[in-house]
């Protein structure tokens, strides 16, 4: 992800750049604002201010990154700093200003946001990726926009920059913003994630929101104890003895595993690691991961508490080994408890839905895992999709076409469509329920007939479902608690919805395309080239034979691409990164940072289309 100039042409050093500033649009969302106590604020009243503002979707893990990676800037600066999320819907349950309130609650979102349903404000500031982050100078004006993962260093440089500027002339305004908290709700569970059916039969139960597990009795009500991962009751993220970071109790857990031993595998998601939870005894010890994310570049095998993860989402016992849906890189991995170690199973790391052996197959937020006797289910969120893997590590998709396509459709397998389901369970009769979670349904796949059916409906954001003899208990996360159900003999006839992500198409020219991902690294930071390249992109399209050349992977972040003209429309898929270093002679080890974003860009070809195509990654396009 790099700069509309060449990457390998030197760039103007930081501090000789001029800021770029363009006046900011007013900040309008049909579906009002969250956490302001009911106040409408404009740009006018933010004017003094370091206005932040965070285009995000709630079905997207970088978003959720990036909520993360802001909270430090955001508890430092709060005097000085406004964050605003801009919540830009992809799916439609995200276009609900309910599902928008629940997501704010269980994402712990500390700031102002706008319900932007129809994409206004999204559109009025030219974004094109979730997530992207723009920078409002106290005096209204743009000044930077970032997307995808790891600005938050170079945001808090700028800050700080913009602190001391505005202090000097005047024009910063100090004091409170105008975030109020919610009420907190008084619930046994919220937000609950994952479950598991303990050998006692009680049910352990991921109370996400509230960092904390949760054993309840098999009524499925009753808590028998919760359990914070720091040795204590509670359920605080630092734990019950004060302590903070990866060992110090949960940070929103989702996934649980059995073991044969009786203990359970627990995926504390924020954290990015596996812990180890022993019933019988309530210890909880971490068996993988560092409590850092992976980037580009880190390791992808080893011992298991040296490898970095991203968003472990979920676990199952398979063949001998936790398998992880890795969320956070779209890829599966494992962890083998006989050598202590971990190593990537599945998938590239490129976001999508291509089959075909484990090790070149493309994923799409993996959201949940459950394993049969030949093959490994998976909940592929992003894509909408029920798919595989076999036992020949070949990857197959049951149910879904790809990124754009979703709805609410029974029938064949190829005719089906899910919208973002987060859970899948494997029944008595060898066919999968699927938690359907955007549709708020519990969906049936037999790989017998192969057709999809509806089992239940009007189930709030179901995100994981366990059999119970000839009952199957739903976590409805958005309702805060387990619902059980009994398997009907009859499927649920629904009416038939089918959905597109639509997005404004970009009009660009038949034949050649120029693609220029800017990137312009942070004051105090430098493209480091000593050990290579330290950019790389990744061009695809779909459908494939909308680029004629131009496709694969190269380091330079700037692209000659030759379109068809035969064609009139189609998506580009651009994947950038780019590693920028601390610029410090003085240091032989200075401290990296890695940039990175996926975009999906429509494009629509006609002649008086575009010839050149800027994506940014971090900077203004000159």
């Amino acid at each position: 992800m790099n700069d509309a100039a060449p990457a390998s042409a030197a760039a103007p050093a930081p501090e000789a750049r001029r800021r770029v500033r363009v006046r900011a649009p007013e900040l309008v969302g049909k579906g009002g604002w969250l956490n302001t106590g009911g106040d409408e604020p404009t740009l006018a009243d933010l004017r003094g201010k370091i206005v932040l503002l965070d285009f995000w979707t709630f079905c997207c893990i970088n978003c959720l990154h990036v909520l993360d990676e802001l909270r430090e800037l955001e508890e430092k600066h709060r005097d000085t700093l406004v964050i605003v999320g801009v919540h830009s819907p992809k799916f439609v349950h995200e276009a609900e200003h309910q599902a928008v309130v629940d997501a704010v609650e269980r994402y712990e979102v500390h700031h102002p946001v706008l319900d932007d349903p129809e994409l206004t404000t999204w559109k009025q500031y030219a974004v094109r990726a979730w997530p992207t982050l723009v920078v409002i100078d106290p005096e209204g004006y743009v000044v930077a926009q970032h997307a995808g993962e790891g600005h938050a260093n170079a945001i808090r440089t700028l800050v700080e920059e913009l602190e001391a500027e505005h202090e000097a002339k005047g024009t910063l305004r100090r004091g409170d913003g105008p975030y109020v908290p919610p009420e907190p709700a008084a619930t046994d569970l919220r937000f609950p994630g994952k479950a598991v059916v303990l050998p006692s039969g009680n049910l352990l139960v991921s109370d996400t929101t509230r960092h904390q597990l949760v054993e309840l009795a098999e009524d499925g009500e009753t808590v028998v104890r919760r359990i914070d991962g720091a040795g204590g009751a509670g359920g605080t993220a630092a734990g019950a003895d004060g302590t903070t970071g990866v060992d110090g109790g949960f940070r929103e857990p989702q996934g649980l595993a059995l073991l044969p031993s009786g203990q359970v595998v627990v995926a504390d998601t924020v954290h990015h690691a596996l812990k180890l939870f022993d019933p019988a005894t309530g210890t909880v010890e971490r068996i993988a991961g560092t409590g850092r994310q992976w980037w580009q570049g880190s390791p992808t095998s080893g011992p298991a508490l040296e490898v970095d993860l991203s968003s472990p989402w979920d676990v199952a016992w398979w063949r001998g080994k936790v398998w992880i849906a890795m969320a956070g890189v779209h890829q599966i991995w494992t962890y083998d408890p006989e050598t202590g170690t971990v190593e990537v199973a599945a998938g590239t790391t490129n976001e999508g839905l291509v089959d075909g052996p484990a090790a070149e197959a493309w994923f799409a937020q993996p959201s949940g895992l459950a394993a049969a006797e030949d093959r490994l289910w998976i909940a592929d969120s992003e894509t909408s999709a029920l798919r595989y893997i076999d036992t020949d590590d070949v990857v197959h998709t049951a149910v879904g076409t790809g990124l754009f396509d979703f709805g609410h459709r029974d029938g064949a397998a190829d005719q089906a469509l899910f919208q973002h389901p987060l859970g899948v369970t494997v029944l008595p009769d060898g066919s999968v329920a699927v938690c359907d979670t955007y549709n708020h349904a519990l969906r049936r796949f037999d790989p017998a007939s192969g057709e999809v059916t509806t089992l239940a409906t009007d189930l709030r954001e179901p995100s994981d479902a366990v059999v119970v003899g000839e009952d199957v208990v739903v976590v409805e996360s958005a309702r805060h608690r387990l619902t059980r159900l009994r398997l009907p003999e009859e499927a649920v006839r629904v009416e038939a919805v089918a959905h597109r992500t639509r997005r404004e198409a970009t009009e660009v020219a038949p034949g050649r395309l120029r693609l220029d991902v800017v990137f312009q690294a942070p004051k105090g930071q430098k493209l480091d080239q000593r050990y290579g390249p330290s950019t790389r992109l990744l061009v695809s399209s779909t459908p494939p034979e909308l680029l004629l050349s131009g496709e694969g992977t190269g380091t330079d972040l700037f692209r000659d691409l030759e379109l068809n003209p035969e064609l009139t429309e189609g998506v580009l898929h651009v994947s950038a990164m780019a590693a920028s270093c601390d610029d410090d002679p003085a240091n032989e080890y200075p401290a990296c940072h890695v940039h990175q974003q996926d975009w999906g860009v429509p494009v629509r070809i006609t002649d008086a289309g575009a010839a050149r195509l800027p994506l940014i990654l971090a900077g203004m396009d000159g």
